[in-house]
């Protein structure tokens, strides 16, 4: 750990006008020094994956945006530097890709990534639609190697690829994950699965070995129930995904393939906080499209889930000193 005097904390709120701020995740410091990182926040705005709506190409910035009325310290908590007083964190900035062949993009990720793992540190990745984890998942295996997956969604993005010239798009990142080894589907949990275009493949991605909770499911289970599952179940290295949808759309309606019938915003913070003590070793929020989205509500869940994220890992160092 650095000295406190070496500490890299966000900017006081109080200091300029929030709406003036730096374009950066809460203010925090813009840096690519990975020795001085123990989590980064890194934007890959990228959305050629999409079957449906357009536009999570704009989620960093848009989470970005939504992340200027988050505080540093939480509701629990008595430090008024929460996790950045055990975790240092930087914004790493959004890489640059070039957005018009999604195979160059892919391989872009996956290079621009590697070195954030290697560096043994924790990347918070804001898409970018979910095509996005398939290549960050392949720059993880070379530091981790195999990994438990905890998965948020309305789908289970377990669709087999088109074709082998094309195998590329946001519905077909697991299915590629679990053929490269990428994935342990044995150990691995979906939540919130729900909608007439799941239904395709539900079946598939339980028979491959996913312990699969429907949206119904989850209803009949609850938080608790769901966390235990998830807990029970993942092991060793967890990524972990969440995509926005998975919330209901009166939640989340920015996003490109709404599904009705989905979490609360409530909900899905709480199954955030319950993945506290779990060995996280990267983690994602996804499908993000501010286009879509009303009064910037989306913006502001996927904000304040990517802080909770910062207050899991933190509460994970904290347990293992």
């Amino acid at each position: 750990m650095a000295e406190e005097t070496e500490r890299l904390f966000p900017a006081d709120w109080q200091d300029a006008a929030r709406y003036a701020s730096p374009y950066s995740f809460m203010r925090l410091p813009l840096s690519r020094d990975l020795d001085r990182a123990d989590v980064v926040v890194v934007g890959v705005p990228f959305d050629l994956g999409v079957n449906m709506r357009p536009g999570a190409r704009f989620g960093p910035r848009g989470i970005r945006n939504g992340s200027f009325q988050v505080r540093a310290y939480p509701m629990q908590a008595e430090d008024l530097w929460g996790p950045f007083r055990t975790l240092r964190v930087v914004d790493y900035g959004d890489l640059d890709l070039v957005n018009a062949y999604i195979d160059t993009a892919v391989q872009q990720i996956e290079e621009a990534i590697t070195p954030i793992f290697l560096g043994g540190v924790v990347p918070i990745v804001l898409g970018g639609d979910h095509t996005i984890t398939l290549p960050v998942l392949r720059a993880c295996a070379k530091r981790h190697g195999m990994v438990s997956l905890v998965h948020f969604d309305a789908h289970p993005d377990y669709w087999p690829p088109p074709s082998a010239e094309r195998p590329y798009h946001h519905g077909t990142v697991f299915h590629i994950a679990a053929q490269e080894g990428l994935i342990d589907l044995e150990h691995s949990v979906q939540v919130g699965i729900r909608g007439s275009i799941s239904a395709m493949v539900v079946h598939d991605a339980r028979r491959a070995g996913f312990d699969l909770i429907t949206a119904d499911e989850f209803f009949e289970l609850g938080v608790r129930e769901t966390l235990a599952r998830i807990r029970a179940r993942a092991r060793g290295p967890v990524y972990v995904s969440l995509d926005i949808d998975s919330a209901d759309p009166a939640y989340a309606p920015g996003t490109g393939t709404p599904e009705v019938a989905g979490l609360s915003s409530r909900e899905l913070v709480q199954l955030v906080r319950g993945l506290a003590g779990m060995e996280i070793v990267g983690c994602d929020v996804v499908e993000v499209s501010p286009p879509w989205d009303s009064s910037e509500i989306t913006c502001l869940l996927a904000a304040n889930l990517v802080y909770e994220f910062l207050n899991v890992l933190a509460a994970t160092r904290e347990g293992q000193r």
